[in-house]
Parts: C-alpha cells; sequence; structure tokens
C-alpha cells in the first residue's frame, strides 16, 4: 500500500456510526444485514468490512461484569423467541456478551442453548465471536466444541463469512504477535501507534483524515488486545497456567479449527475475501516487526500466522506479491522472510528484486540482508546506484561491504557525484582500481558534468581528488577534454576545464603570479603611501603579497590544485625559494614554502 492508500481508505468509506448506551461506536442502523464494502484496493491498512465492525467487535469483550444468566431466563427467552418476540438491540449486545462467556469457559451446553435466540444478524455476530475463539484452543476437547457451534451457527443460517474471515485473519495475526519473546501485550497498542504514525507521515494529504485512519487502527488493535487478555483470563480462571506461546500441538488444533470453518464457508467466501483478509492478517504483523526478536518467523508463535496466510493463498488470495513489496519497503523483516517461504511452498511469483529496491529506498538494513541471503536477490546495481544519487551512505556501504564490481561502483561513483553527494563520492573511490577509473575516466567526467544540471562542483570534486590516483594522468585527462573538438562535449564543461584545468591555464597562472609580483615590486618601489613597506618585517611584506593566493589554495581543498591556481602558486614558490621550481612538484609541497616564509600567527592551526 502506498501512503496514499492510507489516506483513501478513510475518505473512500464513512459508514453512518452512532455512540451506544455502553459509550462503543455501533451501526447507525439495527438491520439484519451487514454491510457490504469494498475494500479491495488497499493493502494492510482496509477499514472496512473490518474497522466498520466495532461495535459488534467491541462489545463481545466488554462485558466483565455481566453475569452469564440463570437457565431459568434462558427457559423465558426461548419462550420469547418463539412467540416471535424480537429481540432488541440491548438484548442482542447481551446475547453477544454471554454467548462470548459460555465459550470461553466452554460451557457448551449454555452456547447451544443462546443459539435457540440468535436469529438473523445476530448468528452473524456469534458466529464471528465463535471463530475468533478458534485462536485460543489448547485441547481436542475444545476443539470439537468450538467446531460443532461453528457447524450449527452456519446450519442456523449465519452467512456474513466475509466479516468472519477478515476479522479473526486481523485476531490472529495479533495473537502471533504478541506471542513474541520480546513483545508485551500491555505496550502493543502504543508500538502499533507509534508504527502506524510513521507510516502516516509519508503520506501527503490532510492531516485531519490521517488522524482519523490512525484513531480507527488504534481501537481495533485495542479490541484484538482485549480479546487476548478476555481469553487469557478464562483460562487462568480454569486453572491453566498462563504461557507466553502456544505449543505446536495447540497451533496445529487452532489450523484444523479454521479450516473446518473454511469448508464450511466453501463457495460463499470468493477470492477476493481471501486476498483481503490475507491483508489483514499481514497488516499487525508488519506493524509489530520491529518489536520482534530475530528470527521471529522461524519461532512456534509463527506458526498460527504460517498456516493461516497459507490456506488464504489456497483459497485464492492474490496479493502476496503486493503484500511482500510492502512489508519490504516497511521493513516487516519477519514478514517478509515468512512471504517469502509461502510463495516458495506455493509456486508463487514475487518481485524480490523490486522489494530490495524498496527495502534500501527506506535503509532497512534487516530487510535488505533477508532479501539477498533468503530471497536471492540478484540485481543489487539498481538499488547501489539510487542509494548513491540518495546519498544514503549506510546503503551504500552495505552494498559495497557485500561485493560489487567495479563497474557497478563506478557508475554508483557518477550518480553520488552528479548529485552532490560528495562524501559517498569520496567513500567510493577508493574502492575502484585505478586503472578501472583510467579507462573510463572520460567518460566519467563527461557524465557527471551532463547530469549535474549546470553544476560543474561534482567535475571539480574529482579532479581537485585525483581520482586516477596519478596527478599527471589526472591532469592530462582534464586537458583533452578541454582541447577535445567532439560534439559530444559540453560546451560548458570544456570552457571550464580549458579555464581552470588545461596546460593553458597552468601557463596563465604562471604568468599571472609573474604580473602579480611585478606590480607589487612597482608598489614597494614608486609607491607615495606614508606606510613605507620596505620598513615592514620580511614576513609582514610576504603576507601583503601572497596571504590571498596561499588562502584561496587552502580553501581549494583536495590532494591537486586546478591548473590556474597551481601556477601562480609555482611562481610564487619560485621567488620566495630563491629558485625555479619544478612544474610538477606536488601542491603540498609548494604550499609549504609560502608557510615558511609567512607570519605563524597568520596561519591555521
Amino acid at each position: 500500500m502506498t501512503p496514499e492508500d492510507c489516506m483513501c481508505l478513510v475518505k473512500e468509506r464513512q459508514p453512518e456510526k452512532e455512540v451506544d448506551e455502553n459509550g462503543g461506536l455501533g451501526p447507525a442502523h439495527d438491520g439484519d444485514e451487514g454491510e457490504k464494502v469494498d475494500g479491495s484496493n488497499h493493502l494492510f491498512l482496509r477499514e472496512a468490512p473490518i474497522l466498520t465492525e466495532e461495535s459488534r467487535i467491541s462489545k463481545d469483550y466488554n462485558c466483565h461484569d455481566k453475569k452469564v444468566g440463570s437457565r431459568e431466563d434462558l427457559v423465558l427467552r426461548k419462550d420469547m423467541c418463539k412467540r416471535g418476540t424480537k429481540l432488541s438491540r440491548r438484548d442482542r449486545i447481551e446475547l453477544g456478551c454471554r454467548f462470548q462467556r459460555a465459550v470461553s469457559s466452554c460451557d457448551w451446553e449454555l452456547a447451544w442453548n443462546l443459539l435457540v435466540l440468535a436469529k438473523a444478524q445476530v448468528l452473524n455476530d456469534v458466529l464471528c465471536i465463535a471463530l475468533d475463539s478458534v485462536w485460543f484452543l489448547t485441547t481436542r476437547e475444545e476443539l470439537n466444541g468450538i467446531t460443532g457451534l461453528i457447524k450449527k451457527i452456519i446450519g442456523d443460517g449465519a452467512n456474513d463469512f466475509t466479516r468472519a474471515i477478515l476479522r479473526t485473519s486481523f485476531l490472529a495475526s495479533c495473537v502471533s504477535a504478541c506471542q513474541s519473546k520480546m513483545m508485551n501485550l500491555t505496550d502493543a497498542v502504543g508500538v502499533m501507534t507509534q508504527r502506524l504514525h510513521e507510516r502516516l507521515q509519508e503520506c501527503q494529504g490532510d492531516e485531519v483524515l490521517k488522524v482519523e485512519a490512525s484513531t480507527k487502527v488504534q481501537k481495533f488493535t485495542e479490541w484484538a488486545l482485549k480479546c487476548i487478555r478476555f481469553h487469557s483470563r478464562y483460562q487462568e480462571n480454569r486453572g491453566r497456567r498462563r504461557r507466553n506461546q502456544s505449543t505446536i500441538v495447540e497451533v496445529q488444533l487452532q489450523l484444523s479449527a479454521f479450516k473446518t470453518f473454511l469448508e464450511l464457508a466453501g463457495d460463499h467466501l470468493t477470492g477476493k475475501d481471501f486476498t483481503e483478509a490475507f491483508d489483514a492478517a499481514c497488516f499487525p504483523v508488519a506493524l509489530f516487526s520491529s518489536s520482534f526478536d530475530p528470527g521471529w518467523a522461524s519461532e512456534i508463535s509463527a506458526i498460527a500466522v504460517q498456516g493461516l496466510l497459507a490456506m488464504l493463498v489456497e483459497g485464492g488470495a492474490d496479493n502476496v506479491n503486493q503484500c511482500f513489496l510492502e512489508a519490504s519497503r516497511f521493513g516487516s523483516t519477519e514478514l517478509v522472510r515468512i512471504l517469502l517461504q509461502i510463495a516458495q511452498r506455493n509456486s508463487l511469483d514475487i518481485d524480490v528484486d523490486l522489494a530490495l529496491v524498496f527495502a534500501s529506498h527506506y535503509c532497512k538494513i534487516r530487510t535488505m540482508e533477508c532479501l539477498v541471503e533468503e530471497g536471492n536477490a540478484a540485481n543489487l546495481l539498481g538499488p547501489l546506484v539510487q542509494a548513491s544519487e540518495r546519498g544514503c551512505m549506510q546503503v551504500v556501504q552495505w552494498f559495497v561491504n557485500r561485493g560489487c564490481g567495479d563497474m557497478d561502483l563506478c557508475l554508483a561513483l557518477i550518480a553520488a557525484t552528479s548529485s552532490s553527494h560528495l562524501g559517498v563520492s569520496a567513500y567510493l573511490l577508493p574502492q575502484i582500481p585505478h586503472h578501472v577509473l583510467a579507462a573510463v575516466s572520460i567518460e566519467i567526467l563527461k557524465t557527471v558534468s551532463e547530469r549535474s544540471r549546470g553544476s560543474l562542483n561534482g567535475v571539480a570534486f574529482l579532479l581537485c581528488s585525483d581520482f586516477l590516483g596519478d596527478p599527471p594522468a589526472t591532469y592530462a585527462v582534464a586537458d583533452s577534454i578541454a582541447s577535445s573538438n567532439d560534439d559530444v562535449v559540453a560546451p560548458e564543461l570544456r570552457a571550464f576545464l580549458k579555464e581552470h584545468w588545461s596546460e593553458d591555464a597552468f601557463a596563465e597562472g604562471l604568468s599571472s603570479g609573474q604580473d602579480h609580483y611585478v606590480n607589487f615590486m612597482r608598489i614597494l618601489r614608486r609607491g607615495s603611501s606614508p606606510i613605507c613597506l620596505m620598513d615592514l618585517p620580511p614576513p609582514l611584506v610576504t603576507a601583503i603579497v601572497y596571504m590571498p593566493l596561499y588562502r584561496e589554495c587552502t580553501e581549494a581543498g583536495g590532494k591537486l590544485l586546478p591548473q590556474k591556481l597551481r601556477g601562480k602558486l609555482v611562481e610564487a614558490a619560485s621567488r620566495l625559494g630563491g629558485r625555479q621550481v619544478d612544474n610538477d612538484s606536488p601542491a603540498k609541497e609548494l604550499l609549504a614554502i609560502l608557510e615558511h616564509h609567512l607570519p605563524r600567527h597568520l596561519l591555521p592551526l
């Protein structure tokens, strides 16, 4: 799902709701038919039909202080039902609460008696309650009890399989996520809220819609965690020690119950239903992923999600690749690992190389490692070049450490330099053999110039850095381009190199330095200033003449100086040294001659 999808989900579906007497959100109508909402266009974060069911969801687990009710009361209500008395909305909510408590306490007789009162939409409500309970099964007796109830409910007319599979898929994922060793049930809502907030920051839409989308997901997550706590308390009340993780046997029982539901639903569940359920199951894992311990996907707590997703794929879910790409972009490494396994087992095509592009773009290093090592992503060049272009040093270093071809590194160097990410360029240069750079040096300078959108700072950086590792060779390449008549060379590049980096520029610098010295001597001997320069200490006189040149050279930085500036420096060093210095002398040696004759207090520390 793109960031914009998060905003679209709020705009597209706004069912009317009202606040009921218990303070929860409820549907504005009391009809028997559930709302039919199209949510197929969004991955992971569809508001409906999951989030439009808040009242039916939250009320199931919000009746801790209610008592199940006496058998006499049940007889009375059965008699009312036989006479055709329609249950009020309050009665429907109370019935759902009683049914939930009966199922959680494994009072199957009471649960079956309550089904006599369930009609129309109430049957769909109790179907959801029964199906949600499968993720907390611990014994075969419980499995037989809950599957018997589900068969009875469907046989009596429950038909909203879409709502049931969507919400139970979300819940199952939350149950598995909360069994991670590093997950704290108390902090789970805060974790998901923070992760969702980070995700919505990528949206460019209305801030009000961002807040609304975040609030809806937070409420639904609170429901799921309330459900988990509810069942945990009932297990403790029945004398069972609370565990952080289900056993492999328990997970098998849970998946068996879910499979029974799918078989009973049959053709009533469409491929679209399975696709949306797959999305709903992936969403919590994607958001909780940052709190998982490494290797969570291989633990027992993840087996339920793996089995659930596998059955959804078998049923017709066709969005494995979309969820895979989104998980990679979001850095949900453990979900990426699970989806890789599902795709392999079901021979599904997923775009691992594109997933690597997404993961590297958002600097998800652990996910990148998973995609390369376990997903066998082969196209590393594209992500490397894009990371270089963005100046993402961490990602560039990761690719270099894994091993990259010399030409791939050259392309990354061009991308980084063209985008003025010179820190990345400085890192990449030593990684490329000089003979490789020499072979493509002209193309590198030309390409950097073309892609820099009028700026020649990248070209100057490469030359100043002595990118060929050989000063004469670097100067020769610049001079060859400056003197070239090739129409492929941009006029701006040719003019820049001719003015600053050509042999002619060096000669012009020598001449300019000589003229500067002659002009100063004329002032020294013929000047009429009341300040007699000849009476000043020699170091101060040298500073007046050459301090501007010294500063210009030190500010240029790099290993090499532009030829024009170097010509001036050679002339100055020859004058101060009392001898003609070699034209090929390194800039560092020439600057040392100037520093020897300049006042110490004017030199940088």
